[in-house]
């Protein structure tokens, strides 16, 4: 070997000793130590204790009148049972039989869900609407706007009850009274009960729901709008986008999952309009006036059957699970994407 061979070979290179074993080869977690203890941090279980009293009321508010209105669809519940001077013996599925082999049941359903899709698409839209339009309005203006939507919002059911029926009054009623001056025909409008038909009632307790859930739907369809990046829809305009197609294209999929959020909501509260239809007829609704809430009431109180009114408060709970579960899933989708 010559020097010219060594040269080209370099110095050599170490080799890494092998560890030395000092015993039986442990296995990985005995090798690596004893994992130490996750020690709790310091007021880690503050927040649970300070929602616990929150849980604990609703609990209290909602779990327990469930459980007890789900055990008592499956008795035979009377007026001397209630107060304890009877028995309530089990009769299985026999209330739901009944209830849901009776034709006046599944006309009550028939006339709720047109009821509640009336109210929804016009709450829906009306209010779209006045968000958009609040988008063009100068500052104060939109001031004043918001603050009389907060005040119809915040009015008392009965207040706005007592409104409604002053207006639709068949004597001394605002309504009938511009319907006479406008038309010129007194002897139609003057004095025209608009209750004796339930189509033209339920126009009116329409107006009164549709005119309370307006002012949620417009400040939180407002909040959605200010979101929209005003330089998409101005790149949009600048490509010729007309103003429908900047609505359709850029404004309306930032919208999107809030006003399904909200339609969802008000599928869920008008489906169980009470108050409004309870108050506007004077706390003694028609047959033809009745939805399932009030069914549900009639039932229980008026002729009562207690377990007949509870299986139909437990069916129209679980027609509104799959909306309830739908909405869960849109929120779940919004988090998700923010």
């Amino acid at each position: 070997m010559t020097a010219a061979d060594t040269k080209a070979a370099g110095p050599p290179v170490p080799v890494p000793r092998a560890p030395e074993k000092t015993g039986a080869s442990p296995s990985g977690q005995e090798a690596a130590g004893p994992r130490p203890k996750k020690r709790r941090k310091k007021g880690e279980l503050l927040p649970y204790l300070l929602i616990l009293p929150a849980i604990l009321a609703i609990a209290a508010v909602y779990v327990y009148p469930l459980i007890k209105t789900v055990i008592m669809s499956f008795q035979d519940l009377g007026r001397a049972a209630l107060w304890g001077n009877g028995e309530t013996p089990w009769v299985g599925f026999e209330q739901f039989t009944n209830i849901l082999g009776d034709s006046e049941f599944w006309s009550v359903v028939g006339r709720t869900v047109v009821f509640m899709t009336l109210c929804v698409v016009l709450t829906m839209g009306i209010g779209l609407l006045i968000a958009l339009m609040m988008l063009k309005l100068s500052t104060w203006v939109r001031l004043v706007l918001t603050v009389a939507l907060i005040a119809a919002w915040s009015m008392p059911l009965m207040v706005a009850a007592s409104v409604f029926r002053w207006l639709s009054d068949s004597d001394y009623g605002l309504i009938n009274t511009l319907l006479a001056d406008i038309t010129g025909d007194e002897d139609r409008w003057l004095g025209h009960n608009w209750f004796l038909d339930p189509l033209q009632g339920f126009g009116i307790i329409t107006l009164l729901v549709v005119w309370g859930a307006i002012p949620f739907v417009v400040i939180t369809m407002y909040a959605a709008l200010t979101q929209v990046p005003r330089e998409l829809e101005e790149a949009a305009a600048l490509d010729g986008a007309t103003a429908f197609g900047v609505y359709r294209y850029v404004t309306w999929p930032v919208i999107k999952p809030v006003f399904t959020m909200v339609a969802t909501l008000s599928v869920i509260w008008d489906f169980n309009v009470f108050g409004q239809i309870w108050l506007l007829r004077g706390n003694k609704p028609e047959p033809d006036y009745e939805t399932l809430g009030l069914y549900s009431f009639s039932k229980a109180f008026e002729s009562t059957s207690f377990s007949q009114g509870s299986a139909i408060a437990l069916i129209t709970v679980l027609m509104l699970s799959g909306v309830a579960v739908y909405y869960l899933r849109q929120l779940i989708k919004t988090g998700e994407v923010e």
